[in-house]
């Protein structure tokens, strides 16, 4: 009952901020739910991150495919400093992925104050919640830098 009522507020508090992603997600959590099919959430929550980052990728490389992006694009877009600065964006962002991967293995109670994060950057920063490793990583560098501000 606890979670249904969890999701129920998560559909509430997404249709007031009008985040149709948290909203959809809420909605399918309780349909799952509600239809006793709950032997499958163990698997979506296993392989729930590898299928949105699926067709995550899938949506940015679809340029790529359509041919909308030529060689000679690839060639432009290092041939100024933005594009440098986006090679270096990429690799970072897969160091933090990774430290956010290893972070949530060796604490995995801290998925909840993400997620909770992640709810309150949707309602309030309008932002889009699609990477809960990236702010696990984030999490993990803060948590490095506050030690060492702190002494631990």
């Amino acid at each position: 009952m606890y979670g249904e009522l969890v999701l129920v507020a998560l559909i509430v508090i997404g249709l007031i901020g009008r985040s149709s992603i948290i909203t959809t997600a809420a909605c399918i959590l309780l349909i799952i739910k509600l239809t006793h099919l709950e032997r499958y959430l163990p698997t979506i929550e296993r392989r729930g991150i590898e299928l949105g980052l699926l067709f995550l990728t899938l949506a940015v490389l679809v340029p790529f495919a359509s041919g909308r992006i030529q060689p000679k694009d690839i060639a432009v877009a290092f041939s100024g400093w933005t594009g440098w600065v986006a090679l270096a964006g990429g690799a970072i962002g897969a160091y933090l992925n990774s430290r956010g991967l290893d972070t949530l293995r060796m604490d995995p109670q801290l998925i909840v104050g993400i997620v909770i994060g992640s709810i309150v950057g949707v309602l309030l920063l309008r932002g889009i919640p699609v990477g809960p490793l990236m702010a696990a990583g984030l999490t993990a560098i803060l948590i490095k830098l506050i030690q060492l501000i702190i002494g631990k």
